[in-house]
């Protein structure tokens, strides 16, 4: 229980949690002109929806994946204003049996925009109405049992399904060649994430300085749900302790009091960090081993904990188990024992070892 509490109250999380529940909608852009960031995507998108509308026809699926919080839902919501459409929106958790999709299919109008988030979780039984569905508008469904069944085609509507996934990889092949433009979105830039805090600050209502904008952008781990989350965190220490004025000193000190340091790493991640590098001697060390060591369960730490890490280069993943990295130290002010270049580090002869 404690474990979901610190998990769903995780300000640096990049997966949607009750700390989002209140963000203001209107922080959504409703077009591309106020989407920052994502540059080629957003101008492959204008070429589509554009020809699209020229023939008078819809867009073709998109899938759209990468890690949590930057935008995917925004994007698809867009794309549905940009094309003049309905926007219909469901996950893959969502949908249990082949009937609730089938209900949500047969209630789309011409060119509506349907996006399932989590699109890597849909049944297997399930994703089989798609298929039909994406590529001739057509639902096949089947009434009866045994020798008495028969199947029944309904034609549907053009639509456009928008699918995003963090799991591009958990997609069944005939799903995934389904879509007809596949987009990756990448984290964003410390200057992007500026304009993102700044344009949130002004329809908040907020005062802030370009300084006090870096600092918030450069702690956010490149996700633009976690600046807009620090942002309104930074809010109250400046409501409280200043004139509600935002500069970098008001920033600094907010994200200090959160344990967030300059690099976007919250008291676990160091705490995980510290834990290979003193207990373990920097590695290797294994998943259930760290994981005890912690307190966290196994899968918390491979999906919620380890990724940023890998990301920045502070863990190394290896057959033989995670390695903390010359980074890790620098950052933790520790000091990295050479010895470990030629004693405990992976080497070209593990996998030949292996294989004897």
């Amino acid at each position: 229980m404690s474990e979901e509490l610190d998990l769903e109250n995780r300000i640096t999380s990049a997966s949607y949690t009750s700390l989002d529940e209140d963000i203001d909608t209107s922080l959504r852009p409703r077009n591309f002109e106020d989407y920052v960031g994502q540059d080629k995507i957003k101008e492959n998108l204008k070429v589509y929806i554009s020809a699209a509308k020229q023939r008078g026809e819809s867009l073709d699926h998109v899938l759209l994946y990468g890690p949590p919080g930057l935008g995917k839902t925004t994007l698809a919501a867009i794309i549905a204003s940009e094309m003049g459409v309905n926007f219909r929106v469901t996950s893959g958790p969502a949908i249990e049996k082949q009937g609730d999709l089938a209900a949500i299919l047969t209630n789309l109008q011409q060119g509506d925009v349907l996006f399932i988030d989590e699109i890597h979780r849909l049944q297997r039984s399930v994703e089989e109405i798609l298929y039909p569905a994406m590529e001739d508008s057509a639902l096949d469904i089947i009434i009866g049992k045994g020798p008495a069944a028969r199947s029944i085609r309904i034609d549907l509507p053009r639509f456009t399904l928008v699918g995003a996934t963090t799991r591009a990889g958990q997609l069944s092949t005939p799903l995934r060649d389904r879509f007809g433009i596949v987009s990756r979105l990448e984290l964003y830039t410390p200057e992007e994430l500026m304009r993102i805090v700044v344009r949130s600050a002004g329809i908040l209502g907020m005062t802030i300085d370009a300084d006090g904008a870096h600092e918030i952008a450069s702690r956010s781990r490149g996700t633009p749900r976690i600046a807009n989350r620090l942002l309104r965190r930074v809010r109250d220490f400046a409501q409280v302790r200043g004139n509600g004025e935002i500069g970098r000193d008001d920033a600094s000190y907010a994200l200090d009091r959160l344990e967030i340091d300059r690099l976007g790493l919250d008291n676990t991640d160091r705490r995980m960090l510290s834990a290979i590098i003193d207990f373990y001697d920097g590695g290797p060390v294994g998943l259930d081993t760290l994981a005890a060591t912690v307190g966290e369960e196994a899968v918390t730490i491979e999906d919620v904990y380890e990724p940023y890490l890998i990301q920045i280069g502070f863990i190394a993943r290896t057959p033989r188990g995670r390695f903390a990295t010359r980074a890790a130290y620098a950052h933790l002010g520790k000091k990295y024992p050479e010895r470990k270049a030629t004693v405990t580090e992976p080497t070209i002869f593990d996998n030949e070892n292996k294989n004897d």
